[in-house]
Order: C-alpha cells, then structure tokens, then sequence
C-alpha cells in the first residue's frame, strides 16, 4: 500500500476499525465546530480571527489530501481530478473556506457584501457529514426512502398551492398578493401558525380549519417514511456488525 492509498483510508470515514482515520475524524468534528463558534457572536476579535484563519488552514490540506487521492474514490481514472472539484461535497469544502480570503473594504455596500459571503462559512457545519455516523445513517434512509418521500413533497407541494389559489381568491382583501397566501399556506401546513397573516371571513376560517387539519396528516407522512427507513437502517447495520464479528 503506498502512502496516497494510505492517505485516502485515513480521510475517509471509518467504522471504528482503523485508529488513525477515527481520530481524524473526531479532529475534523472539533474543527468544525470550534469554527462555527464567531457566528455566533456580531463582534470580530483577534481570537475570532486566529481560530477562522486557522481552520482554513485544516480545510484547506483535507481538500488537497481528497483532490490528490479523487481517483481512488472516484473509480474514474485521471478524470477524477478533474470531477472531484465539481461534487456536492467538494463545493461545500470550498465554499466553507472561500470567506477567509474575502477582503474586508470599509466601504458600505463592500462590507454588506463580505458579510453576505461570510456567511457561507455555515457550509462548515455540512462537512459533519463525512465524518457522524449517524448523520450517514440518516442521509442513507433519504436516499433509500427517496420514492416515497419524493411523493409526499409532490402531495404537500400540491397541497399548498392549491390552498394558497383557494384562500386568495375567497379572501382577495386580505391576501394582497398570490405570495401571502402562499406563504399563509406553508404556515398552515407546517402547523406553525405566526399569525401575522389570517383569514377573517367566515368562509376563509373554514378553508383554514380544512387547511390545518389536512396539513397535519401530510406533515405526519415523512416522519413515519423516515422512522420506518431508520430503523431499517439500523437493524441493517446491527447484522452487519455482527456478521464481521463473527467472521
């Protein structure tokens, strides 16, 4: 084994097997969150600066390490290196590290549009994805529960649309725009309820008790799909585990 092949095993997330990648990628979960931690204040100290420069730094050579070692995740030969760039988690990795470099000009409108970019450092907290197993797990049961989920989002996008068209045309004097009863809509489905937008007509209440009442029952359908995916996932991963052990 030469030391790309070696370099690949240890970034790669592991099942507990390997010492090395497992500490990499507990360090990689530090990283990550110690950098989030100057979003959660408005004021930039040294300290803030020190820890975001720094990480950047980590970000950087863990994008190298992967860009260098494309091909052996990839499966693609010398194209790999050129597709690796272009993969979902490849344009997060850059995103996550774009802001540090952004130059900060006292200019208004410039520091308005660093501070949107800076933003973007967000992105960080997606790279968890690598390395918890349980955020794997949960990303499997999308993905293998994608057809029915992808059903339920057509059933509820349906639903709020149809609301919204209904709601707009028995209440045009309270919703000014197709847009708030659309996001009236949303709000009724996901039972969240603001209420800075409701119907005050008789008939627009009882579209509204209809709305919530039916909102609930496809709010409900995703979580059962996802409860039942995940405990399939991990009755999966159980008999897998015990069948390395007893091999």
């Amino acid at each position: 084994m030469n030391k790309r092949e070696r370099a690949y095993q240890i970034i790669e997330p592991t099942n507990g097997e390997d010492c090395l990648s497992t500490l990499y990628d507990y360090g990689m979960i530090v990283v990550i969150v110690v950098s989030m931690v100057p979003l959660a204040f408005k004021e930039t100290t040294a300290a803030f600066e020190m820890i975001d420069k720094l990480a950047a730094v980590v970000f950087i050579a863990d994008y190298l390490l992967r860009l260098a070692t494309a091909d052996l995740k990839l499966q693609k030969g010398k194209k790999s290196f050129f597709y690796y760039p272009f993969t979902p988690m490849a344009i997060i990795d850059l995103l996550s590290i774009f802001p540090t470099f952004l130059p900060v000009n006292s200019g208004l409108r410039l520091l308005k549009i660093f501070r949107l970019l800076r933003s973007f450092r967000v992105f960080r907290a997606f790279r968890m994805f690598r390395y918890s197993k349980s955020i794997t797990i949960i990303m499997n049961v999308i993905r293998n529960q994608r057809v029915p989920l992808l059903a339920v989002c057509t059933l509820a996008a349906a639903y709020v649309l149809l609301s919204a068209l209904v709601i707009f045309n028995v209440e045009p004097d309270t919703f000014e725009t197709f847009f708030e009863a659309f996001y009236w809509a949303m709000v009724s489905l996901t039972t969240v309820g603001y209420g800075d937008i409701y119907p005050v007509s008789v008939a627009g209440r009882v579209v509204a008790m209809l709305s919530s009442l039916i909102g609930i029952a496809v709010v409900a359908l995703p979580s059962g799909i996802i409860t039942a995916g995940y405990m399939d996932e991990l009755r999966k991963n159980d008999a897998d585990e015990n069948g390395k052990k007893e091999n």
